[in-house]
């Protein structure tokens, strides 16, 4: 297992960066909503909440990807002002832990049926983010591993038994 690496704490500062930079990005959009730039200890991020009333489902946008895109869009906005990396989690409603929690639903329905058929179960349009979120709720499980194969958009997560 790998080392366990040490827990960083997000400045004030970019913290504020961060506000400014998303109550930007709201207004040259257009929208009404309003944002809250918070620290994130458990992701060591900075957790940037928005409340868009009903233009909630314009910013989740299909599947989240107008929500992903803003998040990419503000991370790099927040490494061009400073100069280290800062992770970003940009939230629209409780989307993302919904999307979460259906996540996970479909982590354990996939190892129920490795488990029961005893083949592997492909898991496939999936992004980065959303991988790493069934390979965390599966590696407890001691009977299951995950991996991901392909590369690129042809990408997917194998789900399987230990052999």
């Amino acid at each position: 297992m790998a080392a366990e690496k040490s827990k960083t704490t997000i400045s004030k500062k970019s913290i504020t960066l961060a506000q400014k930079l998303i109550d930007q990005m709201l207004s040259l959009m257009g929208t009404e909503a309003k944002a809250t730039a918070q620290e994130d200890k458990e992701n060591e991020a900075i957790r940037i909440d928005i409340d868009a009333g009903e233009e909630t489902g314009l910013l989740i946008g299909k599947h989240g990807e107008t929500l992903d895109a803003m998040q990419l869009l503000l991370g790099m906005m927040m490494r061009q002002k400073q100069e280290d990396w800062v992770r970003i989690i940009l939230n629209v409603g409780d989307w993302r832990e919904k999307q979460e929690e259906h996540l996970k639903d479909l982590a354990f329905q996939a190892a129920d049926r490795a488990r029961e058929t005893g083949e592997p179960q492909n898991l496939f349009n999936l992004s980065s983010s959303q991988r790493r979120i069934i390979h965390l709720a599966l590696g407890s499980e001691k009977d299951i591993e995950t991996e991901s194969a392909g590369e690129g958009k042809e990408r997917y997560l194998i789900v399987k038994q230990k052999s």
